[in-house]
C-alpha cells in the first residue's frame, strides 16, 4: 500500500489489523502531539484503560509545511535508539511494542498519566527523583555506546546505523548557525530585533565560538547522544522519569545531551523574572532548579567514571591523566552546548513556552535579552568555570 499519514480513525484501524488490541475492543482515539514533526494519537480501550500512543512521521517539518521535506526513516532511527536506551537504561524509556518501517510509525508505552515535564516547571512543579533518574540515563547511554567501551567495530556499525542528515542538518542551522545572523528562519519578537540588530548579531567573537562547537557537533562521533534532550522530551512525576522522543539521535558529543538539558533548565530559571508571581515563590523554584542542576551534573559526572573505573575496554582508558582530561573536556562542551541552545530558543525557529508565555512583548523581550547575555558569559567563560557549582554560583548571583 505504501506510506499514508493517519488520521484518528485509521489509527484505531491499524492497531486492530495487527492485534495490538482485540478485534472486539472498543477504541477511542485523538491526536495528543504538539511536536514540530509528526503526528501522535493516543489509542484507549475503553473497557479496560488500556492505551497506546502511535507516533508517525511526516514527509515535512509539521511546523513549517511540505517546503521543508524530511525523510520518513527517523521514525525508524527513534525505534532502533529506544531499543539501546531500553538495554542500558531499563525503566528509563518507554516500552516499545511495534515498529513499521512502511508507515513510519512506532507504538509504544502511553505515559501520559505521568505529564511532560516542561508544563509541569511551569507550575513550579518538583520532580525530586529526576537529577538521579537522568543522570543515570545519561551517563549509561553516552558511556556504553562510546569507544571506551564498545568494540570498535561494532562502535563504527553504531555509527553507520544512526546515521540521521536531515535531523542533525536541522541541528546544525538552528542551533548552530541561524541564530548568529538575521536568518528568515528565525521567528523574532518584534520587540527583541533592536537589541539583536545593534548589539547581538555584532558579537563575531561568540559566533566564533558557536561555528567551533558547530565543527564539534559535524564531527566528533562519541557516544550515541539522545538529539534533543530537554524537559519537553521527558515524562515525569514524583517518583518516575521516561525520557522520549529520541529521532534526533546520532553519534557525536556527548556533552551535547547534558548541555541541551542544563540549558533548557537556565531558559526556565531565567524566565520567571518576567511572570507575576510572588518573590518567595520564584526564589524557592529558583533554587531547586538550581539544585537540580548541580545534582544532575555531579551525579552524570560520578556515574559515567563509576562505569569507565568499572568497564572500560580500550586502552587509551587506562593512560595516567586521560580520564581527567576527557571529563574535563566533557564539562566545559557541556557548557557551550547549553549557552548554544538558550541562544537558539529566545530567535530561532523553535522557541520555549517558558518565555513565550510572557504575553506583553517588552517584559518577554527583557528576559530574552538576559538569557542572550548570561548565554553569552557562559559560552565565553567556559573555561574558568572549575566544576558545575561554579556555574550555578556564577547565574544565581547574577538571577535570583
Amino acid at each position: 500500500m505504501g506510506y499514508r499519514s493517519l488520521d484518528p480513525s485509521s489509527a484505531i484501524e491499524y492497531v486492530k489489523s495487527n492485534n495490538l488490541f482485540p478485534q472486539e475492543a472498543k477504541l477511542t482515539a485523538g491526536e495528543v502531539g504538539d511536536g514540530n514533526l509528526n503526528l501522535v494519537f493516543q489509542i484507549r480501550d475503553e473497557q479496560n484503560g488500556k492505551s497506546v500512543i502511535i507516533k508517525q512521521a511526516l514527509p515535512y517539518v509539521r511546523c513549517v509545511g511540505e517546503s521543508w521535506p524530511l525523510d520518513l526513516n527517523r521514525t525508524i532511527l527513534e525505534a532502533n535508539a529506544f531499543e539501546i536506551q531500553n538495554t542500558l537504561a531499563p525503566g528509563l524509556v518507554p516500552k516499545l511494542y511495534h515498529k513499521d518501517e512502511e508507515l513510519a510509525l512506532v507504538v509504544m508505552e502511553d505515559l501520559s498519566h505521568l505529564g511532560v515535564m516542561r508544563p509541569g516547571t511551569l507550575q513550579m512543579r518538583k520532580y525530586p527523583k529526576f537529577a538521579d533518574h537522568i543522570s543515570t540515563f545519561m551517563a549509561n547511554t553516552l558511556f556504553y555506546t562510546s569507544d571506551l567501551y564498545m568494540d570498535p567495530f561494532e562502535k563504527k556499525a553504531l555509527v553507520k546505523k544512526f546515521i540521521n542528515p536531515e535531523l542533525c542538518k536541522i541541528t546544525e542551522d538552528l542551533i548552530c548557525s541561524d541564530p548568529y545572523y538575521d536568518c528568515e528562519r528565525n521567528i523574532i519578537n518584534p520587540a527583541l530585533r533592536p537589541y539583536l540588530e545593534q548589539v547581538f548579531w555584532k558579537k563575531p567573537a561568540l559566533r566564533l565560538e558557536a561555528t567551533k562547537y558547530k565543527y564539534h557537533f559535524l564531527t566528533e562521533a562519541q557516544s550515541l547522544v539522545h538529539g534533543d534532550l530537554h524537559t519537553g522530551s521527558v515524562f515525569a512525576d514524583e517518583e518516575q522519569t521516561k525520557v522520549f522522543d529520541p529521532e534526533f539521535a546520532y553519534v557525536g558529543p556527548a556533552a551535547f545531551d547534558p548541555g541541551l538539558l542544563i540549558g533548557n533548565i537556565l531558559i526556565n530559571y531565567i524566565s520567571w523574572s518576567g511572570k507575576d508571581r510572588p518573590v518567595e515563590a520564584i526564589q524557592d523554584y529558583r533554587q531547586y532548579l538550581i539544585d537540580t542542576i548541580n545534582d544532575l551534573y555531579t551525579l552524570f559526572h560520578q556515574k559515567f567514571v563509576a562505569n569507565w573505573d568499572a568497564d572500560a575496554t580500550e586502552v587509551m582508558a587506562t593512560v595516567s591523566g586521560y580520564q581527567e582530561f576527557y571529563m574535563r573536556k566533557m564539562f566545559v562542551d557541556t557548557l557551550a552546548f547549553a549557552a548554544m541552545v538558550m541562544i537558539r530558543r529566545v530567535h530561532g525557529l523553535a522557541h520555549n513556552i517558558d518565555v513565550d508565555e510572557i504575553e506583553d512583548l517588552e517584559r518577554r523581550r527583557d528576559v530574552q535579552i538576559a538569557i542572550l547575555e548570561m548565554a553569552e558569559e557562559i559560552m565565553m567563560s567556559r573555561e574558568s568555570f572549575a566544576t558545575i557549582y561554579d556555574v550555578t554560583a556564577f547565574v544565581k548571583q547574577r538571577i535570583f
